[in-house]
């Protein structure tokens, strides 16, 4: 943080205010401020014009400060520790704050307030939670404003914790005392920063609207001539044509067509005039009948004046009512539409990681004119709300950004990802960068084991190749110490099918040891069928020959496949286990 020597209400102070999104300012941003509106502060910052203060708001203000000045050292004792005003901004010189009071290592802030029923009623809350809670969740029953504007002077700041107190002063003598303590949001600091940004946009936008008008007093029509008549047994007197013709341009002057809070006001002081004016007819009406005389044609210009009046008067109070509606849905449309155009045009940079728009929103833009009575207020709501909503649609986007850009860090592992469009519209950045890790790690312990398996497998393979090699020429020994001359094998290898003996060429094994200790090495493959033919009319099964230590080594459909170079070794122990059983039968034959 920069900390900056500016004095309140200075040209120096302005300047900077107007150059810098400021902490004091936050609350009005995200809507949340009970003194400023968000569309009040667009045009302050658009015009650079401030709303003028009035005597007694600038004697509010001196008193918040001079009872700052004496709550200090009551926080000093608090915190232990020396505490400076000053205006501090953030390295990026975006954000600004200024503090009632700072520690000189800037661990530790210190905000005021006058004690009020709202600050009051909070405190007593914080007094309902248990007292080894209380320091973590005070400050989070404080009101959405002041809680706003500490996250951001902690942001500028790099506070870890602010002392918030509230007092209220007769003179020097202190009255009442509250504190707690507040600690950083990153979630509430989250919206801050993209709010700002939101606000950014909206201003390079904003036009100001004019200066706001008085709020509309409706006018009635021109006030009709008074009628009057006189009888005496006769109608003595009246001047019903010229009323009935000036009442007739009155009632077909009156507005309906309904743009502005002005006209609103009108119509509805308008239906109350003619109400009036029914009743004022009614009264004349009921004159002349007391005087006892006939006077039909009073009383049928009097009844068609009042029941032109009636009708108008209807209308106008239908018309405000439908008018009213009408304007209220067409500008929370307008505003739905905003946020809808907001999405898409975030969408547009996020290609499948596309965000979809909350069905919420339109409801949540309606709830926020509930209570507003006027246009400009119903406006302004919703104005909020869409800020709001595009705020929260800006953080959402910029959540899966961060998290795109942690998977792209993960390239060379992509394939165990095949959900990142959900992890990166579900996760945080650091949750997804941890499950990221954990899953590689996991992926890494998988491939290691996998291959230190394969490596087995093939020391395996290889031991039992030589341990059936060493158990051939072992056999081929013993047929020789046993003075057995079986007929040898010869391989004729010349017009055969895949180079296989033909039947009956089990004669003569002189050289068999030659082909057992030189195996040819050959990836050629012979399947079971085609051995059986070869020695013909014997026959082996797979599982006789896994009996003699030989298994396939692949398959064809259902043929089981053997190597080729294998079969010296095959006719040789398929050759010793016959001379075994003939040696035997021999034996104890």
């Amino acid at each position: 943080m920069k900390t900056l020597q500016l004095f309140q209400g200075t040209s120096e102070w302005a300047q900077h205010r107007a150059s810098h999104f400021n902490a004091s300012d936050a609350p009005a941003m995200l809507g949340c401020s009970p003194y400023k509106t968000r569309t009040q502060l667009l045009d302050e910052r658009a015009t650079g014009i401030a709303a003028e203060i009035d005597a007694a708001t600038q004697r509010r203000f001196d008193d918040g400060h001079r009872y700052e000045a004496l709550a200090r050292p009551l926080a000093e004792k608090i915190i232990g520790d020396e505490l400076y005003p000053c205006v501090g901004v953030s390295d990026d010189e975006r954000y600004s704050a200024s503090f009632d009071g700072l520690t000189f290592l800037g661990d530790t802030a210190f905000e005021h307030k006058t004690l009020n029923d709202e600050l009051r009623a909070a405190f007593n809350d914080v007094e309902t939670v248990a007292p080894a809670h209380r320091a973590q969740v005070a400050g989070k029953l404080l009101p959405e404003y002041h809680r706003v504007q500490m996250e951001q002077q902690c942001m500028v700041s790099g506070a870890e914790r602010v002392l918030f107190m509230a007092s209220k002063w007769d003179g020097d003598n202190l009255v009442e005392e509250r504190h707690c303590w507040y600690t950083p949001d990153p979630e509430l600091r989250a919206r801050i920063v993209a709010g700002w940004k939101q606000f950014e946009r909206d201003l390079a936008e904003h036009q100001p609207e004019a200066a706001a008008a008085p709020k509309p007093v409706g006018n009635a029509p021109e006030t009709l001539p008074a009628l009057r008549v006189e009888a005496q047994g006769m109608v003595t007197f009246s001047n019903l044509t010229e009323f009935r013709a000036n009442a007739m341009a009155v009632l077909g002057s009156i507005n309906r067509d309904l743009q502005t809070d002005e006209d609103f006001a009108d119509a509805e002081t308008t239906v109350k005039w003619c109400k009036g004016v029914e009743d004022r007819l009614e009264s004349a009406k009921a004159n002349v009948l007391a005087q006892m005389q006939s006077v039909d044609e009073v009383c049928r210009t009097i009844e068609s004046v009042s029941a032109e009046t009636r009708k108008v008067r209807l209308e106008l109070d239908r018309l405000v009512k439908a008018e009213k509606e009408h304007r209220r849905a067409e500008i929370v449309a307008a505003g739905v539409a905003a946020v809808r155009e907001h999405y898409a045009t975030i969408n547009h940079t996020l290609g499948p990681h596309a965000i979809p728009i909350p069905a919420s929103v339109q409801g949540l833009i309606g709830a926020a004119i509930k209570g507003k009575k006027t246009l400009t207020g119903i406006r302004d709501a919703v104005d909020t709300a869409v800020a709001e909503a595009k705020i929260d649609a800006s953080r959402e986007a910029e959540c899966i950004r961060q998290n795109i850009a942690v998977l792209d860090g993960f390239k060379d592992h992509a394939h165990l990802f095949a959900d990142r469009v959900s992890l990166c519209a579900s996760k945080a950045p650091e949750d997804l960068r941890n499950l990221c890790m954990a899953r590689v790690a996991e992926h890494q312990q998988r491939e290691t084991e996998r291959m230190e398996s394969e490596r087995a497998r093939i020391r395996q393979e290889e031991a039992a190749r030589i341990e059936r090699e060493q158990q051939a020429a072992h056999l081929q020994q013993d047929t020789q110490r046993e003075g057995i001359d079986p007929e040898p094998v010869a391989v004729t290898r010349t017009g055969e099918p895949h180079g296989l003996p033909t039947p009956g060429s089990l004669a003569g094994l002189e050289n068999r040891e030659e082909v057992i200790a030189k195996p040819r090495v050959s990836t050629a493959r012979v399947k079971l069928g085609d051995i059986n033919g070869s020695i013909a009319p014997l026959s082996i099964t797979a599982a006789g020959l896994a009996s003699l230590g030989f298994t396939p080594v692949g398959s064809s459909g259902a043929a089981k496949l053997y190597a080729a170079n294998d079969l010296p070794a095959i006719y040789a122990a398929m050759s010793a286990a016959i001379n075994r059983v003939a040696r035997e039968y021999r034996m104890t034959g």
